[in-house]
């Protein structure tokens, strides 16, 4: 269960911190600050988080057998 906890809390501190820059670069309308920053957060947790995705669904995997 730890694999999946820690990529979870990793991928929302992830969209924490593009929300925090985000708006400390100027993008203050609430729906477009979240678009952006889902979009932003995606791309870098796919880059950034692959070995915890790795570990989560290794750990999945093993618990479906």
């Amino acid at each position: 269960m730890r694999p999946v906890i820690v990529y979870t809390a990793s991928r929302a501190g992830l969209l924490a911190v593009t929300l925090g820059v985000l708006y400390i670069l100027g993008l203050r309308e609430p729906l477009g600050l979240l678009i952006v920053a889902f979009l932003i957060s995606g791309v870098a947790s796919y880059v950034l988080l692959s070995k915890q995705r790795d570990a989560m669904s290794e750990r999945i995997t093993k618990n479906r057998e």
